[in-house]
């Protein structure tokens, strides 16, 4: 099927996992989560499958998100989840193990890069490779990271957001908030708890997240009807959640966004500053999508905003392309010297 060789990109995200295999793109989107039987721990269901039981599951069943903004929170599950999703795209033919280029945010300390690594290899691969979030985003959204010129890219996750400056293969300067997605979603959890004293599920705080909220409460004029459980009676209830509502729960977290990347643009030297303010700011990542949030930082930063053209597989397709570097980089050449020389 692959031959005898293969080359995987992994982008080992805190809400989804994509795999890339060079030569045939993405062949895997799953959401980065496993069931486990709390008692015998043994695991019940990965990816897709076991999204959909969370929240309704019975007592003995959990289901873990092993990846807690940006980095492992659960060493073993995640290398049970990295197994699984590389064995789906292994084929049994193939004689040799991949080689494998993880993606991961920008600021992950040497222990936690270690902890990627092992669990990858542990999974099976023969060889593994890293490559930093907001690189790997720039590369997948085709900016020219290999030029002398600047520029910039917000990879806003599920866990983090990455925000860097790149140039000549490599990145001047850098920010990475554990501030994205799942914070959004817990914020507006928060609020209709506090706001209107009903509790409501991750995935409902998802719809509203997607169908209503926006960056600022004037970039639209959404209504959705979700049903929570009412705390004070304890019993089913139905509400209807507005824009105002959804933009006010997550407003704090889109201003710390627009606050680290207006600090990025401080730190910027003068002549890469005046590439950006001619060539705009990328954002990629699920967070992109927040309506209305490229017009408020554009706004905000009196820069040009594009959303990348499809910002949730931007850091997969960038990992998968970095994999053409892979020799040279094995021979411990960064990736930043690959890209300036190809």
């Amino acid at each position: 099927m692959f031959g005898m060789n293969m080359d995987i990109g992994v982008d080992l995200g805190t809400a989804n996992v994509l795999v890339y295999v060079r030569g045939k793109g993405i062949v895997l989107r799953e959401p980065s989560v496993v069931a486990i039987n709390r008692d015998t721990k043994e695991i019940l269901a990965v990816g897709d499958e076991a999204k959909r039981m969370i929240g309704r599951t019975p007592g003995s069943i959990q289901a873990i998100r092993p990846l807690q903004d940006g980095v492992i929170a659960d060493y073993n599950i995640t290398e049970v989840m990295l197994r699984y999703f590389i064995e789906r795209v292994v084929s049994r033919r193939i004689v040799f193990r991949p080689r494998i280029m993880i993606c991961v945010p920008s600021g992950v300390t040497m222990v936690e890069q270690r902890a990627v690594q092992e669990a990858a290899e542990q999974a099976g691969a023969r060889h593994t490779q890293l490559i930093e979030e907001p690189m790997a985003a720039a590369i997948g959204a085709g900016l020219p990271v290999s030029d002398a010129t600047g520029s910039m890219v917000v990879d806003i996750g599920g866990g983090t957001t990455d925000i860097a400056v790149i140039s000549l293969g490599g990145i001047v300067t850098k920010a990475s908030l554990r501030v994205a997605g799942d914070k959004f979603d817990e914020a507006i959890m928060s609020y209709i708890r506090r706001v209107h004293s009903v509790l409501i599920g991750e995935r409902t705080a998802e719809e509203i997240k997607f169908n209503v909220a926006a960056a600022y409460p004037e970039a639209r004029n959404a209504v959705l009807e979700v049903k929570g459980r009412d705390l004070l009676t304890g019993l089913p209830r139905i509400l209807q959640v507005t824009t105002a509502q959804a933009s006010e729960a997550i407003s704090e977290l889109v201003q710390s966004i627009i606050d680290e990347v207006r600090s990025v643009l401080e730190k910027t030297p003068p002549e890469l500053a005046s590439d950006i303010a001619e060539r705009g700011i990328v954002l990629t990542g699920g967070g992109a999508l927040l309506y209305g949030l490229d017009k408020r930082i554009a706004y905000e930063t009196r820069v040009p905003v594009f959303v990348a053209e499809d910002p949730l597989s931007c850091v997969a397709i960038g990992t998968g392309k970095a994999l053409e570097y892979m020799g040279q980089m094995d021979d411990g050449v960064p990736i930043s010297l690959c890209l300036k020389h190809r």
